[in-house]
C-alpha cells in the first residue's frame, strides 16, 4: 500500500510540475514588458530614421518590443528577432507582417510557438511598424 501511494504522490507531483512548466510556456512574457538587452539574439544597428518609421518604432516599442526585442533584435525565450534573413522581403513580403499583426501566425521558423494577434492594433500602425523594420533590415545588409 505504501508503494502505490507514493507512487500516486509522484505521478500528481509530476503532473503538477508538468501544468506549472506549461502555463508558463503558453503565457510567455507579460503584455507590454520591457525587452531585456541581455536577451538580445542579434546585434542592430539603428539608422537615422524618416518620420514615419519614427513613429513605426514608437508602435512596435510598445507593442512588439517584449517579444522581438529593442529595434527587433530578438529575445531568447521570447520571440524572434526580425533582422534576420529569413525575414527579408524575398521570404517575407510586407504582407506577412500585416497578417501576422492582424491575424496571428503559427510558428513555423523558430522554436518560440505561435504568436498571438497583437490586440487594438490598426493598419495605419502596422505599416509604421513595417517600414521600421524594413528600414532596420536595409541598415543590417538584409533586402
Amino acid at each position: 500500500m505504501i508503494t502505490k501511494a507514493r507512487g500516486v504522490a509522484a505521478v500528481l507531483v509530476l503532473a503538477g510540475i508538468g501544468s506549472a512548466v506549461w502555463w508558463v510556456w503558453q503565457s510567455g512574457p507579460p503584455p507590454g514588458g520591457a525587452p531585456d538587452p541581455a536577451l538580445n539574439m542579434v546585434t542592430v544597428r539603428v539608422p537615422a530614421l524618416a518620420p514615419h518609421e519614427e513613429a513605426g518604432a514608437a508602435t512596435f516599442d510598445a507593442s512588439c518590443a517584449a517579444c522581438h526585442g529593442a529595434a527587433g533584435a530578438g529575445q531568447e525565450g521570447r520571440g524572434p528577432p526580425l533582422i534576420h534573413p529569413i525575414y527579408e522581403p524575398g521570404h517575407h513580403p510586407d504582407g506577412a507582417f500585416y497578417a501576422a499583426a492582424q491575424l496571428g501566425v503559427h510558428g513555423h521558423h523558430w522554436p518560440f510557438g505561435d504568436m498571438a494577434a497583437v490586440e487594438g492594433i490598426t493598419e495605419a500602425e502596422t505599416a509604421g511598424i513595417v517600414a521600421y523594420i524594413r528600414a532596420l533590415q536595409r541598415e543590417n545588409g538584409i533586402y
